[in-house]
């Protein structure tokens, strides 16, 4: 069996891992707000109409931030729309994903759904059809206390405390041709400072990020966050990356190596953001919102057109999808130190690791527990585990690690948490790990194996659905350290996550 080593050293910390990297995203897209959060006809719906089973999945996948309310809809989003009564709420067209919005969701209800779950709102402006006015109202209506007319028009609607939300998105994907009033770098730059000025007079401790590029396969990546940071610099805290990820023409071998790819683009984001840091003489570091990421078939779905919430992009995602998003996960705890904010695509229904029926039950697609696991014990800090070992061979990224890991300190606790993922397809992998440095220097020193979850089995297309969960975490025999190596041994195709008790704290 071939093997790879790699060390475990607190003093090697990369960062602290900022708890917002544990992000999610709700948009007005196919079922993932109607019948995904909000069904309030469903036996499940408390008294305002939030799932209560999609409240309950939602806590425990650990998610702490959710964006809203899109994505390509927020372009065309008049938000105007969707406050006051409902029975006065507009029907609209919305141009983004041809169907029919009854703006019964708003942001009061979004932000009252965020309390229930217990997660911090990450609210996008639009920057398409609209701008700067519209903008500035939306954050004094949620963030204003009260005695101004967006103000006393909120707690009119019933919220008399502010929905004080912090984190705000200039726009979605602005650098997109497909993008409601898409925008070259110059423009969308210009009315991202122009706008970020405004809503900073309205509530100063915004924090704002601003849109950087929807892949880095776009023409204009790299030179298009230059451009946009170059004009916004002074006013804004973070640039967005967005990636999805899919096999293609059934190679298998480089999916499973797509955060090749991720810990690309964010390498190359920082550089870019370092250099504009350095062109305009700042003090100030840019840091990174991930605020898109995940495995994404781009099939469609329910083709009708303007009808309210049909089942659009309800992928059902397989073994080999969720050991991809455990290695995606990997790749954003890897930059913990510049990586501040990330939200994997989405929560509910669309693309997501959890999937709902109308009137019917909900339940966890494959994806859902790499990252139950990731939020739950990734936290504290990333590590510098420099792996080495055996390499795979893929078309698309040529050779690479065939062990792809990361691990994680937690400094109150001592807990040390390994995330590691088998590239191969056939091949097992042995892992030694030195962790002599976890303890007092010396072999073995209180450093205690607690735990060895995995993602395998033979059928990579195995699935999760309604009435048969086929992909769920197996406990493997707990690793042994001997003489201060932790050796492990890693299924073909696999995610794990390896647990050690340790005396750092």
């Amino acid at each position: 069996m071939k093997q790879a080593t790699l060390s475990l050293d607190p003093a090697f910390a990369i960062g602290p891992i900022d708890p917002r990297v544990r992000g999610s995203f709700v948009e007005h897209l196919g079922r993932c707000v109607y019948g995904g959060i909000y069904e309030p006809d469903h036996p499940d719906a408390d008294p305002d109409g939030f799932r209560t089973d999609v409240l309950d999945l939602t806590r425990e996948l650990g998610v702490t931030t959710v964006r809203y309310p899109g994505g390509n809809f927020v372009s065309g989003y008049t938000w105007e729309d969707a406050i006051g009564p409902k029975d006065k709420r507009p029907r609209r067209l919305d141009l983004a994903w041809k169907t029919i919005e009854t703006n019964a969701v708003g942001v009061d209800e979004f932000a009252a759904w965020c309390r229930k779950a217990g997660v911090e709102p990450m609210m996008a402006v639009n920057l398409g059809t609209r701008g700067v006015d519209a903008a500035t109202a939306l954050v004094e209506y949620c963030n204003h206390p009260s005695g101004s007319y967006w103000s006393d028009l909120r707690v009119s609607h019933g919220a008399k405390d502010p929905h004080n939300i912090k984190v705000w998105c200039l726009g979605n994907e602005m650098d997109g041709p497909w993008q409601i009033a898409h925008k070259n770098a110059r423009d969308y730059g210009i009315l991202a400072q122009q706008t970020a000025h405004a809503m900073r007079l309205v509530d100063p401790d915004l924090e704002l990020v601003a849109c950087g590029s929807s892949s880095r396969r776009m023409p204009t990546f790299g030179s298009w966050e230059a451009e946009v940071l170059e004009h916004t610099y002074g006013v804004v805290d973070y640039v967005s990356l967005h990636s999805y990820y899919r096999p293609k023409d059934g190679d298998f071998a480089s999916f499973l190596a797509s955060g090749v790819d991720m810990d690309a683009m964010i390498e190359s984001v920082i550089a870019t953001c370092d250099y504009v840091k350095a062109k305009v003489r700042s003090k100030k570091t840019i840091n990174l919102s991930y605020d898109e990421w995940n495995v994404w078939y781009h099939e469609r779905g329910d083709e009708r057109e303007w009808v309210e919430a049909p089942a659009l992009y309800q992928d059902e995602y397989s073994l080999a999808d969720a050991v991809v998003v455990g290695s995606l996960l990997n790749s954003l705890l890897r930059r913990a130190d510049r990586v501040s904010m990330a939200c994997f695509a989405q929560l509910v229904n669309v693309i997501a690791p959890i999937t709902t029926e109308n009137g019917g039950p909900a339940w966890r697609q494959s994806t859902f527990y790499p990252m139950k696991y990731a939020f739950s014990y990734g936290v504290g800090h990333t590590l510098r585990v420099e792996p080495s070992g055996p390499v795979v061979e893929t078309a698309e990224y040529g050779a690479v690690p065939q062990l792809d890991c990361t691990a994680t300190l937690d400094g109150e606790t001592g807990d040390v948490a390994i995330f590691a993922v088998n590239r191969s397809l056939t091949e097992p992998l042995g892992v030694v790990a030195d962790v002599r440095a976890l303890g007092s220097g010396s072999a073995d020193s209180g450093v205690r194996p607690v735990a060895h979850v995995a993602l395998h089995g033979p059928d990579r297309d195995a699935t999760n659905t309604r009435d048969n969960a086929r992909v769920v975490p197996q406990e493997l025999p707990v690793p042994v350290v001997d003489g201060g190596e932790l050796r492990v041994e890693l299924p073909p195709m696999s995610w794990n996550m390896i647990r050690l008790s340790t005396p750092a704290a």
